[in-house]
């Protein structure tokens, strides 16, 4: 088991990194979350893992922290929700909105992410509601420096709206949702953080 990478940022375009250790370039996906916290590129970086195991392929996952690992290992523990689906919570939203969502029965707002349902969003909250005290206290996230997420040419609007449609939105609600929240001089991160809160 895979338990944790530390090496040289190679790539990053959500959800999707690279990560060089010793000369071996190591593929992750990791939830907006981790993505406001990545350094720029060529940058070492050190990042906690999970390592999911499927007929057709091995994914690894990547998380700035141990907290947010600890939380994704307890999402796809629930019935009907894997890694793909545990990874676009964690990006909607922030820990403390989701234990309010729990906490307050709110399965409207679950609702909103991409690929949970009213059912999904029910066993949600009854079954993380049980486990609510295993959970890592994580408080509010941190607001991260503004950073591009690719070296390539592509603008933040386009890697933004790339972002959220890899994460499971629609191309014209990805689209629509960056366009509103497009202001001049805002990286790629600031525009999907935004887009995601207008989202819910």
């Amino acid at each position: 088991m895979i338990g944790r990478l530390r090496g040289r940022l190679l790539e990053k375009q959500a959800p999707n990194l690279v990560l060089d250790v010793q000369g071996v370039g190591y593929e992750l996906q990791a939830p907006m979350s981790t993505f406001y916290q990545l350094p720029e590129l060529e940058q070492e970086v050190s990042l906690f893992t999970h390592l999911s195991v499927r007929e057709d392929a091995h994914v690894l996952y990547g998380f700035s922290s141990d907290n947010e690992r600890q939380l994704f290992r307890t999402l796809i523990r629930v019935n009907g929700v894997g890694p793909k689906l545990a990874l676009s919570i964690l990006s909607a939203m922030e820990f403390e909105a989701f234990l309010n969502c729990v906490q307050q029965n709110d399965s409207t707002t679950l609702t909103r992410i991409p690929g949970v349902g009213k059912k999904t969003a029910e066993r949600l909250i009854v079954e993380m509601r049980d486990r609510l005290d295993g959970l890592p206290n994580q408080g509010a996230q941190v607001e991260a420096p503004a950073m591009r997420l690719t070296a390539g040419i592509a603008s933040p609007q386009e890697d933004a709206i790339s972002a959220l449609i890899a994460l499971g939105y629609k191309p014209q609600e990805a689209s629509r949702w960056v366009q509103s929240v497009q202001e001049e001089g805002l990286s790629s991160e600031a525009l999907i953080r935004r887009a995601l809160k207008a989202a819910l």
